[in-house]
């Protein structure tokens, strides 16, 4: 029987969701759904020093609002759980007793201060220290202590770690679904800490047992744990228990693409990091996020999805559907994938262009009202209609429509002195009692009957359409003069030529 598909995502709450950590959620999610598998949210929150206030819920948040949500998790049990590893602490104890009676774990007594000199002093011959096969019996442990002086320090309640016992002079080797096949010395492995004295795992062991006992079957997660890869095959292969299958995605380089893709870059080059905004609970700083930006979900969830995988078409745009139904593993790339800012804005562009006009003007209509605009739906929404193409985000329509609202206050200067030239006002006048006589304001009428005075007085059309649009719009810009005339109406469009001809 074929074992059913199931993916976990297990981010820390130590803060903000990094874009990183979504597309590891989006690649497991893709990979769940292709394969009619499960995809699980776990909180690896065995760190509690480093946990911060709201950081699971934004988590969560972040993953609706990317359209990407967990089958089970926290509040949504599927008989795996709980899925907080601060609430699983009671069952990994077990598992370090069994690697110790079974000779693959031993008690470290080594305090900070006694590893900190041992470090030093290799450091100042010129060498790294490791805690492993070349000096473990050197060192103050179950394997260099007798039995009754180990008891005695356990009793007496001396700080200990759990530290794994790494094989020597071994070669693993392992099958990673991006990376094919990887071959790992153990020789120049460490015995990592497993367990503290206080009761708590470290990573390696809490998530080893935990993707075992949620019967995980992909661990699909970023490549910055390939060193740990070697450890976990251990642990499982010390436990007696099946791995689960490994992919290791490729990083996510800067702009520049050289280096990891991190805050500060995007602090520097001026785009968010993180999927939604953040406000620090402890120094009250915010940090941009993309719904906040104003970026559609299917714009980020298409652009990261473009982060190290290809379709093997020339296919860009795709639809979660289509992104599911295509996605494959081995598509992805092993090498880093550089952050391209201006590609996101070219999905976002894309996005934009899908939706209706009535969508958008629903959703400019709450940016307008809350500067104090209140605009009719069939106005804007024709107003939408003329500058769609012109716009990225939904906030660009402030600056491409704000002369449908308000009369210029000031006329582009070099475009003034090119344009507005001696007998500019005079025409204007006439213009305007042409304007006047116009029964039908619609867009085309105005265009027949404004076009026909042009032709009729044998003037170039750029002698007066420039001025007109000057006059409409301050500058030489904006959507057909003709649509702008019939929106603001016969008594602004007057008004407006008026005051230039006053001005200019």
């Amino acid at each position: 029987m074929t074992k059913k598909i199931r993916v976990r995502f297990a981010p820390s709450p130590t803060g903000p969701l990094h874009i990183g950590g979504v597309r590891t959620a989006l690649f497991n999610y893709l990979f769940a759904k292709k394969n009619g598998g499960d995809f699980i949210l776990r909180i690896e929150d065995t760190d509690q020093k480093r946990y911060v206030e709201g950081a699971e819920d934004y988590i969560v948040n972040s993953l609706d609002w990317c359209g990407i949500p967990f089958d089970e998790g926290p509040g949504k049990d599927g008989g795996y759980g709980p899925y907080r590893q601060s609430e699983r602490k009671h069952l990994y104890k077990q598992y370090v007793d069994q690697l110790i009676e079974k000779g693959f774990a031993y008690y470290a007594f080594d305090t900070p201060e006694e590893l900190d000199a041992h470090r030093k002093d290799h450091e100042a011959k010129g060498k790294t220290f490791i805690y492993n096969w070349h000096n473990r019996l050197k060192l103050k442990n179950s394997l260099s202590l007798s039995e009754s002086e180990v008891t005695s320090k356990i009793e007496a309640r001396e700080a200990y770690s759990i530290r794994f016992k790494c094989p020597e002079n071994e070669q693993l080797v392992f099958h990673d679904l991006i990376r094919g096949q990887i071959t790992i010395d153990t020789n120049i492995l460490d015995d990592k800490v497993l367990f503290k004295s206080d009761g708590m795992p470290t990573y390696h062991l809490a998530n080893i047992v935990d993707d075992h006992l949620m019967e995980i079957s992909h661990v699909i997660r970023g490549e910055e744990w390939l060193p740990s890869l070697a450890l976990h095959v251990l642990l499982y292969k010390a436990l007696q228990w099946e791995a689960p299958q490994f992919a290791h995605l490729p990083l996510i380089l800067k702009p520049t693409g050289n280096g990891k893709l991190s805050k500060r870059d995007g602090d520097k080059f001026g785009f968010p990091v993180f999927p939604l905004e953040w406000k620090d609970p402890k120094t009250n700083d915010v940090s941009r996020g993309y719904r906040e930006d104003g970026y559609f979900q299917e714009a980020v969830i298409n652009f990261l999805a473009f982060l190290g995988w290809n379709p093997g078409t020339d296919q860009e745009t795709f639809s979660l559907n289509e992104l599911i139904q295509s996605f494959e593993i081995e598509r992805v790339n092993k090498s880093g994938a550089r952050f391209d800012p201006e590609k996101i804005k070219w999905y976002n562009h894309h996005y934009l262009q899908q939706k209706t006009d009535a969508e958008l003007a629903n959703s400019f209509s709450q940016i307008l009202k809350s500067k104090g605009t209140d605009v009719s739906m069939d106005r804007l929404t024709k107003i939408i209609s003329l500058l769609k193409e012109r716009a990225t985000f939904i906030s660009d329509f402030l600056t491409l429509s704000d002369y449908f609202f308000h009369s210029p206050t000031s006329y582009d200067e070099k475009a003034s002195k090119k344009q507005w030239k001696e007998d500019t006002s005079t025409l204007m006048e006439e213009l305007i009692s042409v304007i006047n006589n116009i029964e039908d304001y619609s867009s085309q009428s105005i265009e027949s009957v404004v076009k026909q005075w042009i032709t009729d007085k044998e003037l170039g059309f750029g002698k007066i359409m420039a001025p007109l649009r000057l006059s409409l719009v301050g500058s030489l810009k904006g959507a057909h003069i003709f649509d702008i005339m019939a929106l603001i109406g016969k008594e602004e469009t007057v008004s407006r030529i008026s005051k230039a001809i006053d001005t200019l």
